[in-house]
């Protein structure tokens, strides 16, 4: 058990899977933020899917108007479901790449180019910013991604 103890000591130690953890950490944040914006613009917006939802805005009739799709609250969930398409590939992707030893410059450049696509996306997403803005964050933040499996595979080719 004290080996397994010194692996992981040893895991915590390294200065890429520290970076990983770093930026994991502050991408799943912001993660979170969208679940925060998405239910400010439900309220403010009053539109919401569940009928149970409107009860404090009244009863029968009356709350039904509530329920609706709203412009600004779908612009908010597709935001949000487009984080979830990337930021998922990123953690598996991500975790396993720090675990293949790449130099922590490279490393870092990989997460922090990932992170600041994502971040850039989500303002690009909401205020909107005309395209291609969106749309190169994406494909920044898709081909770190892609960049980061390719090393594993490379690293670790057991095809």
């Amino acid at each position: 058990r004290s080996g397994e103890m010194a692996k992981l000591a040893q895991l915590i130690d390294n200065d890429v899977f520290r970076a990983y953890a770093t930026y994991t950490t502050i991408v799943l944040l912001k993660m979170m933020l969208m679940s925060l914006l998405t239910a400010y613009f439900r309220i403010t917006r009053k539109a919401f899917v569940n009928p149970e939802d409107t009860a404090s805005f009244g009863k029968g009739e009356n709350a039904k108007k509530y329920l609706r799709t709203d412009q600004d609250v779908e612009r908010v969930r597709r935001g949000h479901l487009n984080d979830l398409e990337n930021i998922v590939p990123f953690l598996g992707i991500g975790l396993l790449y720090a675990l293949s030893g790449p130099e922590l410059y490279s490393a870092l450049l990989h997460f922090r180019i990932f992170v600041g696509s994502r971040i850039f996306h989500t303002f690009a997403y909401m205020i909107p910013l005309p395209q291609p803005s969106r749309g190169l964050s994406w494909v920044a933040g898709y081909a770190v991604t892609i960049s980061m499996a390719y090393k594993v595979l490379k690293t670790s080719l057991y095809l």
